[in-house]
C-alpha cells in the first residue's frame, strides 16, 4: 500500500505547477460510452456490455507567462475525476483521480488531453468470492486516459461543447496478480464552462537564440514491488541501477543512451516454481535472476516535468522471461538543475512487469 501512497503524493506534486499571473479557469463534464478492447483472449468472459461513465475536470489556462507555455502552444493543466461502470458485476466499477495536460492544435479547435492517476476498483479478484476477475488483482490501480476532442468554448454565455474519442486504461502493473488489465475505447460528449467572460491575449516573445547544452551523465535508482503471473506466488521488491548519457537537442527534447542492472526478486520465486512444477520447461532452478540491459530513449521536457520513453535490450539474459526487449514510459519531475524523481512503467510489449519509483541525479 505504501507504494500507491507514494504514487499519489507524486501525482499531487504534478499539480504544483509554476503559477501564472492569470486566474482563467474552466470546468468540463464529459459523458462517455464505448467498448472494452480485446487485447487478451483471457478476458473474453468479462466483456458482457458497453462500459459508460463520466469525467469531470478542473482546468487552468496558460497564456505564455513562461517560455515553456509558448513552446507548447499555451496548454492547460488540471485535475480530473472519472467514474466508469464496466457493465459486468465481476469487474465492478472504477473511480479515478488524475492530473492532466491539455494540448491544442488546428487554431485551438482540437484538444489532446493526457491524464495519469490512480483508480479504485470496487470488486477485484478474490479466489473465493470473485475468481473470474483476472483483470484486476487489487483495489488500487494505476490508470491513464487520453482524450482527443473537437472543442468550441463560450457558445452561450460561459458554456461551450466538446466531443471526441477517449482511451481509458486500468491496471495494477503486476504489483499483484492477476493483472490482465482493461482498456476502454469510448466516444465522449461534453460541456465546458468558463468562469471568466474573456481570455487575455497570448504572449509571444520567445527568443530565437538556438539552445545548446553539453552531454550530461545520469545515475538513477528505481525500486518497487511486483509479482509474477502465478497467483499467490507472493510480492517481492526489485531494484534497478541505471547509468546513461543524454544530449539535449532543443528546449523540448533530448536523446539518451545507457545501461542498467535489474535485481528482480520475483524471478527467484518464479525460477524455483518452474523448476519443481514444470520439468518439461528445462529450468534447473540455478538460473541467475539478474539481468543487464542496454537502452536508447527520448525525453520530452514540459516545464519542470518531462516524459520519458525508452527501448531496451537485455545483453545478459540467463532466464527467459517475456523476451529480450523491453520498453519504459513515464514521468520525471526535476528539483533544481540536477536532481529528479520519476514514476515509470516497464513492460515487454503490452505485458507490464512493474511500476518503478525512482530518484536520480543529472551531472
Amino acid at each position: 500500500m505504501k507504494y500507491w501512497l507514494t504514487r499519489l503524493i507524486i501525482l499531487v506534486s504534478l499539480l504544483s505547477f509554476s503559477q501564472t499571473e492569470n486566474n482563467n479557469t474552466y470546468f468540463d463534464f464529459n459523458y462517455f460510452g464505448g467498448n472494452i478492447a480485446l487485447h487478451n483472449n483471457d478476458i473474453l468472459h468479462l466483456i458482457t456490455g458497453r462500459p459508460e461513465g463520466f469525467i469531470f475536470s478542473w482546468n487552468k489556462k496558460t497564456f505564455g507567462n513562461k517560455d515553456w507555455q509558448q513552446r507548447f502552444n499555451y496548454p492547460d493543466y488540471g485535475a480530473s475525476f472519472l467514474f466508469q461502470d464496466l457493465k459486468n458485476p465481476q469487474l465492478g466499477n472504477n473511480f479515478g483521480v488524475y492530473a492532466h495536460y491539455n494540448f491544442y492544435f488546428l487554431k485551438r479547435k482540437l484538444m489532446f488531453r493526457i491524464a495519469q492517476g490512480l483508480s479504485y476498483n470496487t470488486n477485484p479478484y478474490n479466489k473465493i468470492e470473485n475468481p473470474k476477475n483476472i483483470a484486476f488483482g487489487s483495489k488500487i490501480l494505476s490508470s491513464t486516459y487520453i482524450m482527443l476532442n473537437y472543442k468550441k468554448e463560450r457558445i452561450f454565455s460561459g458554456f461551450g461543447i466538446q466531443a471526441g474519442i477517449s482511451l481509458i486504461h486500468n491496471s495494477n502493473a503486476n504489483v499483484k496478480a492477476p493483472n490482465t488489465s482493461i482498456n476502454t475505447v469510448a466516444l465522449n460528449l461534453g460541456l465546458t464552462y468558463n468562469l471568466e467572460e474573456v481570455d487575455p491575449e497570448f504572449i509571444d516573445n520567445l527568443s530565437e537564440e538556438k539552445f545548446t547544452e553539453p552531454i550530461k551523465y545520469n545515475i538513477a535508482f528505481r525500486s518497487g514491488i511486483n509479482q509474477s503471473d502465478v497467483i499467490g506466488s507472493g510480492q517481492f521488491p526489485f531494484y534497478i541501477v541505471s547509468a546513461y548519457a543524454d544530449k539535449r537537442l532543443s528546449h523540448k527534447s533530448a536523446i539518451q543512451f545507457g545501461t542498467e542492472v535489474f535485481f528482480s526478486n520475483f524471478l527467484k520465486e518464479l525460477i524455483y516454481y518452474q523448476s519443481v512444477s514444470f520439468p518439461e520447461e528445462n529450468v534447473s532452478g540455478d538460473e541467475d535472476y539478474k539481468r543487464v540491459g542496454l537502452f536508447v530513449g527520448h525525453e520530452l521536457f514540459i516545464n519542470k516535468l518531462s516524459v520519458i520513453s525508452q527501448l531496451g535490450y537485455y545483453v545478459y539474459y540467463p532466464y527467459n522471461f517475456e523476451g529480450r526487449t523491453y520498453i519504459r514510459i513515464g514521468l520525471k519531475r526535476y528539483f533544481g538543475q540536477k536532481f529528479f524523481g520519476a514514476v515509470t512503467l516497464k513492460s515487454h510489449g503490452a505485458k507490464a512487469e512493474a511500476v518503478e519509483f525512482g530518484i536520480g541525479v543529472r551531472l
